[in-house]
């Protein structure tokens, strides 16, 4: 395939390339259509794609295909690029690691970055508790090693996760895991032990609030499972691929405080909100909860494969020498780019950029709902924000409506992803290093959508 030949602007968290959407052709274009061809002949069906392009440069705010279109990007490769894909200092640190050397094993000798990712993992998470920190490639990954540890610590075996739950696609992962079609169905049977609870979901519930929630809840781990059979829970903070769910106030805390009196793991799952995606570094700090583990992946590396576990140093030590770990995990390029990704949040004043993309997106979506009674619900924190469409006279979800949107949205130069068990979710998460305009122009083009839909 020919690469077109990318223009040169220099833009601050990204490569050289200008800030702007433009089409040079349909969406997608030829060069596009012959990837395409080559994937479906190539690569399994199970593997899809969410817009029909061949991304050949992508920074800032921007993504370039092979026939020269520039696409706003509002997805960040699932809230992976904060920091802004190809960032200078991520770039040059993992070149850098490449000159030196790329593999080792950690497990089997030992090298500073690792030490020095955990370090921070240690020193950033909530809480000032005494932590430690164990490496690993993907959330799914690190989700299973954290449910593993709380296991092993406890020396008990079920674990409950909720209602809208997105955990990964690994056997146990894709148990834990709530929604069916596309993610488990035909592919149990499933690890066992693994309970559901009822979220609070405001949107939804019917008026309660967070203490009530979490009641309804705890109740029904109680008379289901037993406290004296669970492991640990966890939960999303803000929910992911669930739907961009914001639990009620207090739900959070009171189903921290229930744990914590009965010896129960709390684990939260901060893959998708970690690393200032939020406004905070990290999720939980928005109620002030101190998760016992804390599980971190997409943004924490610009853009490489790592993840992490880190919490509490009796839980975390309990595994025997040998019991965690992984020939790649923590591999040394990906520590590189973990360190120059926060350095990049630090310097850069990511974490404040971020509540300013969701002052933004919220003003600006809430005055889309204020004319169009199909937005059902605007919701989120930060640079993590969602809406929610439905039939206005029934509140039921319309899946069809979100799915013209997205098309609009795709077919004019702005990629978009969608959420939610019911599929009528928008999900908006931009680069961090995205400009206002082009986030304006972007929602412009939604905006559109949902005239014309």
């Amino acid at each position: 395939m020919t690469i077109v030949d990318v223009p040169a602007a220099g833009i601050a968290g990204g490569p050289a390339l200008p800030q702007r959407r433009h089409l040079a052709t349909a969406i997608p274009g030829p060069r596009s259509q012959e990837l395409l061809a080559r994937k479906a002949a190539a690569v399994a069906a199970g593997v899809g794609t969410t817009i029909p392009v061949a991304v050949v440069a992508a920074g800032g705010g921007v993504i370039v295909d092979a026939d020269g279109n520039s696409i706003i990007d509002l997805g960040s490769g699932i809230a992976v690029t904060g920091v802004g894909n190809a960032n200078p200092r991520v770039v040059e640190a993992v070149t850098a690691q490449l000159n030196a050397f790329t593999h080792t094993c950690f497990t089997v000798a030992p090298y500073d970055s690792y030490v020095d990712v955990a370090e921070a993992l240690n020193r950033l998470t909530p809480g000032d508790h005494e932590k430690r920190s164990a490496l690993f490639n993907s959330g799914a990954e690190a989700v299973e090693n954290a449910v593993k540890i709380a296991r092993h610590f406890t020396r008990k075996q079920a674990v409950v996760a909720f209602d809208h739950a997105y955990h990964g696609r690994t056997n146990l992962t894709m148990g834990l895991t709530a929604k069916n079609i596309p993610y488990k169905s035909g592919f149990g049977p499933f690890a066992p032990e693994v309970y559901r609870a009822p979220l609070s979901y405001p949107f939804r519930d019917g008026g309660l609030d967070g203490a009530e929630a979490a009641a309804r809840a705890i109740t029904q781990i109680e008379k289901q499972v037993g406290v004296e059979n669970l492991a640990a829970i966890i939960i999303e903070p803000i929910q992911g691929e669930g739907g961009f769910i914001v639990p009620a106030q207090g739900f959070l805390p009171a189903l921290v405080e229930w744990a914590n009196a009965n010896g129960v793991v709390f684990i939260a799952d901060e893959v998708q909100t970690g690393f200032g995606r939020t406004g905070a570094w990290f999720a939980s700090e928005h109620e002030g909860i101190v998760p016992d583990l804390i599980v971190t992946a997409k943004g924490i590396a610009g853009g490489l494969p790592l993840s992490a576990v880190t919490g509490r140093a009796e839980i975390m030590d309990s595994a025997m020498p040998g019991g965690l770990g992984g020939t790649y995990a923590g591999s040394p390029l990906a520590c590189a780019a973990a360190l120059a990704t926060i350095e990049s949040y630090e310097a850069d004043g990511l974490i404040g950029r971020a509540r300013e993309l969701g002052d933004l997106l919220l003003g600006r979506l809430n005055g889309f709902r204020t004319d169009d009674a199909r937005i059902g619900d605007v919701r989120g924190r930060g640079a993590m924000v969602a809406i929610e469409l439905v039939d206005p006279a029934t509140g039921a979800p319309d899946a069809a409506l979100t799915g013209r949107v997205v098309a609009h949205a795709h077919a004019n130069g702005v990629l978009l992803l969608t959420c939610g068990t019911y599929g009528n979710v928008i999900r908006f998460l931009p680069p961090l290093t995205i400009s206002d305009e082009l986030l304006n122009e972007a929602l412009d083009v939604i905006r559109e959508g949902l005239a014309q839909a």
